[in-house]
């Protein structure tokens, strides 16, 4: 099926999806997407790095970094600009152990490494191919949670608006870390570190679309804390912890994302196997559950909005597949739309479809 943005003759977007080689994945899909039905069409794969538990887009969407969340721990870059993903140069070590989460940012890419505890910054060559890292920013401490929480354990990384500042959620030190980038050199410094509940395990945050606000999802414990921004002293300041989901042994958050618009949050839930949707009022300090709805499959690691913020999409780990939703733009509940085969999948990533480069 071609894609319906194509069809119009206007550029069309790609979505990529990140997966578990070591569990039966394809490595790094490509795919194009409906416009009108938001259906995925796989157009190639690689599997050139082992791992690639996730992906994110240059802004011209030309090249595609994945961390390999390997016990080497390295970034790759892959020319997307045919229909297969393709290696650009060697993949760049980290530095550390177990990246899971990748962000760009001041012309380097930065990994949370899970296994080892830091936040690495890789400087990006020329032809977007990374480097090995330029500076490793490691976490100190643990929390009361005997298995998971022995050591820090950085679980995401993410540019504050501005790229100022940079916020690693850490699970094992219950706290999300600011860091500053400086621009051209890479050299990442310790900021603040900001303290969540003691045995929540903090995961992943979304921001505010006005920047004002973060909104910290936990692992072991099934919450969101809710907090305020400022972005010229680089403080995040937890004003409150609502429940996501009733406490109970099989709910492990896992990914939120933020409506364009500010208006809803929605949160993935692993055992649990729904998506929270949580309604934000004017002050934004209040969400408040909605609903839940099924994920589509089975331990939704991640989720995604495409760039209209129209549809989301969930990557099912342990069902191997892509569900997408329809989401009503009056209420936020997503009604699902179809699904994809994804076997071992991992995550999501979008960008617009880029000329190949030249010979």
């Amino acid at each position: 099926m071609a894609d319906e943005a194509q069809r119009d003759g206007e550029p069309g977007t790609r979505a990529y999806i990140g997966s578990f080689t070591s569990a039966g994945g394809r490595g790094v899909v490509a795919a194009t997407v409906d416009r009108r039905t938001g259906a995925l069409t796989v157009t190639g794969a690689s599997d050139a790095v082992a791992n690639p538990s996730f992906l994110v887009a240059s802004p011209a969407g030309d090249v595609l970094y994945a961390v390999g969340e390997t016990e080497e721990g390295a970034v790759a870059a892959f020319d997307v600009t045919g229909p297969a993903p393709r290696l650009l140069g060697r993949p760049a070590p980290v530095g550390g152990t177990h990246p899971t989460h990748l962000a760009l940012a001041h012309g380097h890419a930065l990994t949370a490494n899970y296994g080892s505890g830091s936040v690495s910054a890789l400087p990006l060559g020329p032809d977007g191919a990374p480097r090995p890292a330029a500076r490793v920013l490691r976490h100190h401490g643990a929390g009361p949670h005997p298995e998971r929480q022995a050591g820090p354990h950085a679980h995401q990384v993410v540019p504050a608006p501005g790229e100022r500042w940079v916020l690693s959620v850490d699970l094992g030190t219950d706290s999300v870390h600011v860091g500053a980038l400086a621009p051209g050199t890479g050299v990442l410094t310790a900021h603040g570190e900001t303290p969540m509940r003691p045995g929540s395990g903090p995961r992943h945050l979304a921001f505010h679309p006005a920047g004002s606000h973060v909104y910290v999802l936990a692992e072991l414990a099934p919450t969101l804390t809710v907090c305020r921004w400022d972005a010229d002293s680089g403080v995040l300041a937890p004003v409150g912890e609502p429940v996501v989901l009733p406490t109970n042994a099989v709910s492990h958050p896992s990914g939120i994302v933020a409506a364009p618009d500010g208006r809803f949050l929605w949160a993935a839930v692993r055992g649990d196997d729904t998506i929270a949707v949580l309604a934000l009022d004017e002050a934004r300090e209040r969400p408040r559950v909605v609903t839940t709805v099924p994920c589509g499959g089975h331990w939704p690691r991640d989720l995604a909005l495409d760039p209209e913020g129209h549809r989301l999409y969930v990557a099912n780990e342990r069902s191997g597949d892509v569900t997408w939703f329809d989401i009503d733009p009056t209420t936020g509940v997503p009604g699902r739309a179809g699904s994809l085969e994804a076997p071992a999948a991992s995550c999501v990533a979008f960008a617009p479809s880029a000329a190949p480069r030249p010979a």
